[in-house]
């Protein structure tokens, strides 16, 4: 392969994560293990939240249309994964057990 074809073809490949998502939102942060370690029901019902709404997102975007639909797919998306963190969080600090924090700053 030319030197030529080369550059853009490796921007095309660097750049394709990030049209997979053009919403101006964050991608969300899951929580990729049990908090404090503890495997219970409502680690597990956080999963299936998770995956659910994993699975709806790509189903919305297999059905979009245009940019907007994209965006709408995404804000959805995480305002699911938001609602399912919340619910998480809060179900296992009701329990004792309190997710790490880090302040940066004063």
């Amino acid at each position: 392969m030319r030197k030529s074809l080369i550059v853009p073809a490796l921007a095309a490949l660097l750049a394709a994560p990030v049209l997979a998502h053009d919403g101006p939102e964050p991608h969300p942060v899951i929580f990729d293990s049990p908090i404090a370690g503890v495997q219970n029901n409502w680690w597990f019902d956080y999963r299936s939240d998770i995956e659910e709404a994993e699975a709806e997102l790509r189903k919305d975007i297999r059905r979009a249309t245009d940019a907007e639909d994209r965006n709408d797919a995404w804000r959805e998306y995480v305002r699911e994964v938001d609602d399912a963190n919340d619910d998480y969080a809060g179900e296992m600090e009701e329990r004792g057990y309190r997710t790490g924090r880090v302040t940066v700053g004063d």
